[in-house]
């Protein structure tokens, strides 16, 4: 697979994009790329284009020569509603969710989360996994980058309106429906993954009481980290691409 970036600004075949001074740091001093050298530029809205790297040291510029039409999503609309667990555990959700084509990680704070987040240590710790979004789309070749919303209590997310057509499961491994029984989703699907202690009997409740329904994967209890990535991967094998 060719060097991949994600530039967010205009694009378009013919035009000469100057890349910025991290991205052309990246280009030109980690991956050694030279002048001539092909990569890819997406910038979010949906396709690629290929081009070839001109200039050199930090004025690095990409000639773009070719448009291609490809997504690489995933055919189910996926929002892994992920409760708040310690940060090395996030990244690597939000990293392996975008590899797998979940469209929306959706931080939510829990009673039993270990991992407690407001003010600026919030702010930089959104970012953060939002360029980890971006790094796991440079690599897996999505042109769409996943998107990370921003943190909302349990209750918060609970009160919104739900989009028609839309579902909202919760992974209960004790009570829940046999994922492999339900019919294949029409439109979106939130999942709910609970904290590294479990959702608490009061949240339970309260997701249940919101429509969401409970959905299991086996008897067995996996881990916050493991949960929803398996859920989707479950999904893509029964109704998506795998």
């Amino acid at each position: 697979m060719l060097p991949r970036f994600y530039c967010p600004m205009p694009l378009s075949v013919g035009a000469e994009v100057t890349l910025p001074r991290e991205m052309a740091h990246h280009a030109g001093q980690v991956l050694r790329l030279r002048e001539g050298d092909e990569l890819v530029l997406f910038n979010g809205e949906g396709g690629e284009f290929r081009g070839s790297l001109q200039g050199a040291g930090r004025e690095l510029r990409v000639s773009l020569q070719e448009y291609a039409a490809a997504d690489r999503l995933a055919p189910l609309d996926v929002t892994l509603v992920q409760a708040l667990a310690v940060a090395d555990k996030m990244d690597w959700i939000v990293q392996k969710a975008a590899e797998l084509g979940v469209r929306c990680v959706q931080p939510v704070s829990a009673e039993r989360s270990v991992l407690k987040l407001a003010g600026d240590r919030e702010a930089k710790r959104l970012a953060h996994w939002r360029q980890v979004a971006v790094s796991a789309a440079e690599q897996c070749g999505c042109n769409r980058p996943l998107q990370v919303g921003a943190l909302q209590s349990l209750t918060g997310w609970l009160g919104r309106n739900v989009e028609a057509g839309a579902q909202r499961w919760i992974l209960h491994p004790e009570e829940g429906q046999a994922l492999s029984s339900l019919p294949r989703p029409a439109g979106p699907v939130a999942l709910l993954i609970g904290p590294e202690g479990g959702w608490s009997p009061a949240e339970m409740a309260a997701a249940q009481r919101a429509g969401c329904l409970p959905v299991a994967m086996g008897p067995r209890v996996l881990r916050t980290e493991t949960a929803g990535l398996a859920a989707m991967a479950a999904m893509l094998a029964l109704w998506g691409d795998f």
